[in-house]
């Protein structure tokens, strides 16, 4: 049997090299480098074909495929989120992408997404605060310690400059787990007791629950002037963290109003309610934070671009490495039209 042309091989990234590409780079560049691959597409938000995600939801969770392209390439995310997967001691949030070269159609990147998804919200989060939270902030509240929160911390400790975080977690051990694997990375970590001391002295607030249900992690009398709110759980419908009298009172900024309108908080707002798609404040074409006492919030949901972003990186980064596998997933028959014949002379 012919083996395959190089074309028809795909570079393939698992788990376990995408740790080991991310090690080989070290962390904190890494989500430096994605938050700088996001906002440079951010840039460039016009060329590309955008849609909201294509969710199925079911009671217990929503699967979805995430697409987008420019003229280049194409890139897609499936991604699925189960709350109560937890329980059963599975992840949460499990993913995989593709890019794919649009002159031929041919998918040139295979990969895990679980892993990287972790880091692109993470990379998202702190670009957003890097155009929005006040000058000068230092201590983040991290209410809700699960497998994100880390990822978070980190992210704003390299991208924004935080110094301290506080955390809290309505099951203690997950805020243990968190500190403990926070230790060694020159953040100082608070543990805390409840929401109302976590938010204490906190110039920027993230939220990143999983239940999917309508909550209220942050009530208005909790979310002083001058706050940034960095709303990264929810993302479906029915699902919310924050006070509707929060989201009255604030500035907000989205990725894709037309996704976000029914996946975020601002579902629980009036269709017509003004936000802020983020892309046009790295542009300069609307105003990010105006004022020192102004409260922001990044209705956080994640988008297609973003994952296009991060797909992109990896396939540069891989080339010349050993973090990759190649797979033969291409039909390459001699004769293009000929598959067929493919078929009978692998016999």
């Amino acid at each position: 049997m012919t083996p395959p042309s190089r074309l028809a091989l795909v570079p393939f990234v698992s788990v376990q090299n995408m740790m080991g590409l991310v090690r080989h780079i070290g962390l904190a560049q890494v989500l430096r480098d994605l938050a700088a691959a996001i906002e440079a597409d951010f840039l460039r938000w016009e060329e590309f074909d955008k849609t909201p995600r294509v969710a199925s939801h079911s009671d217990v969770g929503v699967i979805e495929l995430m697409p987008t392209a420019d003229k280049a390439h194409y890139g897609f995310k499936y991604v699925n989120g189960h709350p109560k997967n937890m329980k059963e001691g599975l992840q949460t949030v499990t993913a995989f992408g593709l890019l794919a070269d649009v002159a031929t159609g041919y998918p040139i990147l295979l990969t895990e997404m679980t892993m990287l998804t972790a880091l692109r919200t993470a990379a998202m989060s702190a670009l957003a605060a890097s155009h929005l939270a006040p000058k000068g902030a230092r201590t983040m509240a991290v209410i809700g310690n699960g497998a994100q929160s880390e990822f978070q911390c980190l992210a704003f400790q390299a991208v924004c400059g935080i110094d301290t975080v506080r955390l809290y977690d309505i099951d203690p051990t997950a805020t243990a787990k968190c500190a403990a694997n926070l230790a060694g990375t020159g953040l100082r970590v608070v543990s805390c007791t409840s929401p109302e001391q976590a938010i204490e002295g906190a110039q920027i607030v993230t939220t990143v629950t999983a239940d999917k249900r309508n909550q209220t992690i942050l009530t208005d009398n909790m979310v002083g002037a001058g706050v940034h709110i960095n709303a990264v759980g929810g993302d479906c419908p029915g699902k919310t963290e924050l006070h509707r009298d929060i989201l009255m009172r604030s500035e907000i900024f989205v990725e894709y109003p037309p996704q976000t309108r029914v996946e975020g908080e601002i579902q629980q707002l009036d269709p017509d309610h003004p936000v802020t798609e983020l892309w046009r404040v790295m542009a300069g074409t609307a105003p990010g934070r105006t004022d020192a006492a102004q409260v922001t919030l990044f209705d956080s949901v994640g988008f297609a671009i973003e994952d296009f972003s991060v797909l992109r990186y990896v396939h540069a980064r891989i080339k010349g490495t050993r973090f990759y596998d190649d797979l033969d997933m291409l039909a390459d028959p001699d004769d293009p039209r000929d598959l067929y014949g493919m078929l009978q002379r692998a016999g």
